[in-house]
């Protein structure tokens, strides 16, 4: 990406596209299938009378294509890039396994629950 200086800059960062960056090339793409559309239609109508099929074909592209060069116009500007993840993930702590019968954890012979609870 030149800048005006003339030196070039590059992006190390996942930011987007400037502003005006993104309107110029929404711009640009909007002249060219403009351009293509008017190109179109004079041939459709240098062809009329030459080739029928050609020329409703270009006429029907160069009715089509202002909706089209619209649509792209204002389609948005680009979603921002994914930036690499910088979170690392915590190990998975094991879970705890089966625990001990009660009469092996301290509770009283024949109650099933320990320290004598009810």
């Amino acid at each position: 990406m030149p800048k005006r200086g003339g030196t070039e800059v590059f992006r190390i960062t996942g930011a987007r596209q400037g502003l005006a960056d993104d309107v110029r090339g929404r711009q640009r793409r909007y002249v060219i299938s403009m351009t293509v559309r008017t190109l179109s239609v004079i041939a459709a109508a240098v062809l009329w009378n030459v080739e029928r099929h050609v020329a409703i074909v270009a006429l029907a592209l160069g009715i089509l294509l202002p909706y089209v060069a619209v649509v792209i116009a204002n389609a948005g500007r680009e979603s921002a890039p994914s930036l690499p993840s910088t979170f690392v993930p915590t190990p998975a702590r094991p879970a705890l396994g089966a625990g001990e019968p009660a009469e092996e954890a301290g509770a009283p012979p024949g109650t099933g629950r320990p320290y004598g609870r009810n």
